[in-house]
C-alpha cells in the first residue's frame, strides 16, 4: 500500500488533500516554498451543493461560516465617480465567501494534527523507481516517498519537472490581473468600487476585517507579456505603464502601488492538462485544471482533494486505479467549472467602449443577474460526491 505521499503547495487544495490523507492512514507531507502560509488576497467562494457537501464533511463548513465576509457588492462608477452599474454581494460571493488567506488558514489548522509541513523550500528533482519516487530538494536532504502530489497551482513546479515545460499546458487568455494592499483613504466599507476604460478595470475595496485597510485590484488586456514572476518591482512597472494617464483614483492607486510591500501579479491563463498522473505522480486542483479568475477553481481543488483521497482509500493505496477513478470522476466536473474563467477578463475589462455599454446595461437587469446565479450554482453543483467513509466502512466490514 502506498501509504507516504509529498504534496506539493500549502494554499488551497494541499493542505485540504492533506487532511483527509491522514484520515484515511496515510502519512502525508506538505512543501511550501514560501516561508509561512501565505495570507491577504483576494476574496473566494463557494456555491452550489457539491462545494458545501465537501466542506461539511471535512469539517470546515461552520467555521468558515463563521469567518465569511458576507460577500462583496460590487459598484462600477465613470470618471467623476457616478454609479454605473451595481452588483449585489451574492453575484460574486456565492453561498460563502471568506478571503483566501483565512481558508488556508482554516484548512491548514484542519490538516495540522496528520501532516508533517516543510515551508522554505521546493522540489528540485522527480525520479519515479519501481518501489516509489525519490525527491531531491532545493534545501532539505533527499527522500523518497510512495506517491508525489503536486497541488501547486497553474505555474505548478511538479507538472514542469514530470509532464514537462508549462507552455505545453497553460493557455493565456488576453488579460493580467494585479491586487495589493493600500490605506483605505475612501472610507471604503464592505464592497469595492470600480472604473472602467476598454480593457482596463481598476477597483478598490475595503478590508473585510481592518477599517483601516483596503485592497487595490486592477485587470488590463495585453498579450502574452515577458517579465520575471519573481521580481515584484519589475511588475509594478507593467501595472503602472497599463494604467498611465487614467483619472479617476486610479493616480493615488498606483501611488500605493509604489510602497506596497507585497504584490500579486499574474496572466489570466487556463491550464489544461491531458492526463492527470503519470506513474506515482498526479495533480490535483488548479495544477491540472486551473483558471486565474472566475473558474471556481477554489471549490473545485476541495472537491478534488476530496475524491483523490477517497480513491486511493478505495483502492488501497494502489496509485493506478485510484488516479484513473480520480479522473474519471472529477475531469467532467473541473472542466465545466473551468469556462467561467475563459470569460473572467472580457467581462471585468470589456475590450472596447461598446463592450462597456453592452455589459452595464445587460447587468442592470435583475432577471439576468438571478439567472447567472442560478447557472453558477448549477454547473458547481453537476458532480454527486462518493461518501468515502460509507464505502469504506462497508468493504472493511
Amino acid at each position: 500500500m502506498s501509504k507516504t505521499v509529498l504534496i506539493s503547495g500549502a494554499s488551497i487544495a494541499g493542505p485540504a488533500l492533506a487532511y483527509w490523507l491522514g484520515r484515511y492512514g496515510f502519512k502525508p507531507t506538505v512543501v511550501e516554498v514560501a516561508q509561512t502560509l501565505r495570507g491577504g488576497g483576494q476574496a473566494v467562494d463557494f456555491r452550489g451543493e457539491t462545494h458545501l457537501t465537501a466542506l461539511e464533511r471535512m469539517g470546515v463548513l461552520a467555521n468558515l461560516r463563521e469567518i465569511r465576509t458576507g460577500g462583496s457588492p460590487m459598484r462600477f462608477v465613470d470618471e467623476r465617480g457616478r454609479q454605473l452599474l451595481h452588483l449585489p454581494a451574492e453575484f460574486a460571493g456565492g453561498d460563502v465567501e471568506v478571503l483566501r488567506g483565512d481558508l488556508a488558514r482554516v484548512l491548514y489548522e484542519h490538516s495540522l494534527p496528520g501532516t508533517e509541513y516543510i515551508f522554505g523550500d521546493s522540489i528540485t528533482g522527480l525520479t519515479e523507481t519501481a518501489a516509489g519516487v525519490q525527491v531531491s530538494f532545493r534545501q532539505s536532504a533527499p527522500r523518497e516517498f510512495d506517491l508525489v502530489i503536486g497541488a501547486d497551482g497553474l505555474h505548478s513546479n511538479v507538472r514542469r519537472l514530470a509532464f514537462g515545460p508549462e507552455e505545453k499546458f497553460v493557455r493565456h487568455l488576453g488579460y493580467y490581473a494585479a491586487t495589493w494592499q493600500l490605506p483605505n483613504y475612501l472610507g471604503l466599507g464592505r464592497g469595492s468600487v470600480a472604473y472602467n476604460t476598454p480593457g482596463r478595470l481598476a477597483s478598490v475595496g475595503g478590508d473585510h476585517r481592518d477599517a483601516a485597510k483596503a485592497r487595490a485590484f486592477m485587470v488590463f488586456a495585453a498579450p502574452r507579456l515577458t517579465y520575471d514572476r519573481h521580481d515584484p518591482e519589475q511588475q509594478k512597472a507593467l501595472v503602472s505603464e497599463a494604467f498611465a494617464g487614467l483619472g479617476w483614483e486610479v493616480p493615488r492607486l498606483l501611488d500605493s502601488l509604489r510602497q506596497a510591500p507585497e504584490l500579486y501579479f499574474d496572466s489570466i491563463s487556463r491550464a489544461d492538462v491531458d492526463t492527470w498522473s503519470t506513474g506515482r505522480i498526479g495533480l490535483v486542483g488548479d495544477a491540472a485544471c486551473g483558471a486565474t479568475i472566475g473558474g471556481m477553481g477554489t471549490g473545485t481543488g476541495v472537491v478534488a482533494a476530496y475524491v483523490l483521497a477517497g480513491e486511493l482509500a478505495l483502492a488501497d493505496g494502489d496509485h493506478r486505479t485510484a488516479f484513473t477513478r480520480y479522473e474519471k470522476t472529477v475531469r467532467g466536473y473541473a472542466q465545466s467549472c473551468q469556462k467561467g474563467g475563459d470569460r473572467t477578463g472580457k467581462f471585468l475589462a470589456p475590450g472596447t467602449a461598446v463592450g462597456l455599454r453592452m455589459r452595464n446595461g445587460l447587468l442592470r437587469r435583475r432577471f439576468l443577474l438571478n439567472w447567472m446565479l442560478k447557472e453558477g450554482r448549477k454547473v458547481s453543483s453537476t458532480i454527486a460526491l462518493p461518501d468515502y467513509r460509507a464505502e469504506l466502512s462497508q468493504s472493511r466490514g
